[in-house]
């Protein structure tokens, strides 16, 4: 495609793709935001993970975290790793089956993703007050909705 070409591209008169090119944009501007305001030097993965497991307050493998995130298990091993390191999780032989392994998210985990937690809240406040609350309570049950649908049909 000549640089000609490419001024005619039109954007598709779609708005399902008008929507997910909004979360694209949207997912790099909150990552950016997040580690920025993450503490203990926390990536935005690391701190999705330890979220996700004081929301569901189970255990679970690296195979089904990578599940659950939608990423490479080495990247997860990676992330559970990091964790690891940092006190925050202990990676353990699968009670079950040994040849496996389990993360659990340690005390000092829960901890940390409460101070993210803390940490994050200026940024919600501004954000909240800046756009007003009733912004995010009709969309999030749409976004949901859509969660669930692409959860279901993965």
């Amino acid at each position: 495609m000549v640089k000609s070409d490419v001024n005619k591209a039109k954007t598709p008169d779609n708005p399902i793709y008008h929507f997910f090119n909004e979360l694209g944009i949207m997912e790099q501007l909150v990552t950016t935001r997040l580690e920025r305001a993450l503490p203990d030097g926390l990536s935005k993965a690391q701190f999705g993970v330890l979220n996700h497991m004081v929301r569901l307050g189970k255990l679970e493998s690296p195979a089904e975290l990578a599940s659950a995130f939608q990423v490479a298990r080495p990247s997860m091993t990676n992330t559970a790793q990091k964790l690891a390191a940092k006190g925050f999780v202990d990676v353990v032989p699968h009670p079950k089956d040994g040849r496996s392994k389990i993360v659990k998210i340690t005390d000092a985990g829960v901890a940390a993703r409460g101070r993210a937690l803390v940490a994050l809240a200026p940024m919600f406040e501004q954000i909240g007050q800046a756009l007003g609350i009733e912004v995010f309570e009709t969309t999030v049950p749409l976004l949901q909705k859509v969660r669930v649908y692409l959860d279901e049909n993965r």
